[in-house]
């Protein structure tokens, strides 16, 4: 551009009337140029589950434990990767604060994972579509239904879940872009896995043969002896009656 300018201010000094057609020649093909050529399309950021439950505020515990237990690195990358979506019930400060006092603490970094894992739903639901899922609902907890069932029902915007141990409220809505959707619930969703007694463990499996057949062989061992001494006393004895035998024969002649 700087060259064009240069050259047109020469030939204004030689040329002043074929400079002038020049330069409306030049920012016409310009404009054209210019107008063809396609703006940069904007970059979208990738969905980030803990600034969105930062900028809403009330989240602290929520957010801790996601970030603990890298479920958020998880469901980021899910988001990414999946075309399902997910739906996340986001229960705020003052339904942690209601939990038994150092409830959290007795969980162990596996039961923490499989608690916020049963507050996600595995696909998009938005508020009125609630009432088209089949209890038990799955969560990304399990789907044992004794265990880890969770059920939902709706009338309305009124939207009412149960575990077993606790019923809780859908409050409103706190996020919602089509892929992930955030909705703020009144209490913990226990789920009946942190209370139910865990069955007893297999009984262990019997001996084998070869192990029996040791013991028979080392059971019938001391019985054998025994009736191999019974003999040799029986024999003994048998001696010893020939020889009295013997003797009085002798003492009688």
């Amino acid at each position: 551009m700087v060259m064009i300018t240069m050259m047109i201010t020469k030939m204004k000094k030689k040329h002043p009337l074929l400079s002038l057609s020049l330069l409306l020649t030049l920012l016409c093909y310009t404009t054209t140029v210019s107008a063809q050529t396609p703006a940069p399309a904007p970059s979208s950021s990738p969905t980030d589950i803990i600034r969105i439950l930062k900028k809403a505020g009330g989240f602290t515990t929520l957010i801790r434990l996601l970030t603990t237990t890298q479920v958020s690195t998880q469901i980021n990358a899910q988001l990414l990767n999946s075309n399902n979506g997910l739906t996340l019930f986001a229960p705020n400060d003052n339904s942690f604060q209601s939990l038994k006092p150092g409830f959290l603490n007795s969980l162990n970094d596996q039961q923490k994972n499989e608690l916020i894992q049963f507050h996600v739903l595995p696909t998009f639901v938005s508020i009125s579509n609630f009432d088209t899922l089949s209890n038990p609902v799955r969560t990304q907890a399990g789907d044992d239904p004794d265990r880890l069932a969770l059920n939902i029902t709706s009338s309305g915007n009124q939207v009412n879940l149960t575990t077993g141990v606790v019923n809780a409220t859908v409050g409103g809505s706190v996020y919602s872009d089509h892929q992930l959707a955030i909705y703020q619930v009144d209490k913990v969703l226990l789920p009946r896995d942190f209370f139910v007694p865990k069955p007893p463990p297999p009984a262990p499996a019997p001996a084998k043969a070869k192990a029996s057949s040791a013991k028979t062989s080392s059971a019938d061992g001391p019985a054998s002896a025994d009736t191999h001494s019974s003999a040799i006393s029986f024999k003994l004895k048998m001696w010893v009656s020939l020889a009295v035998a013997v003797a009085a024969g002798v003492f009688s002649l």
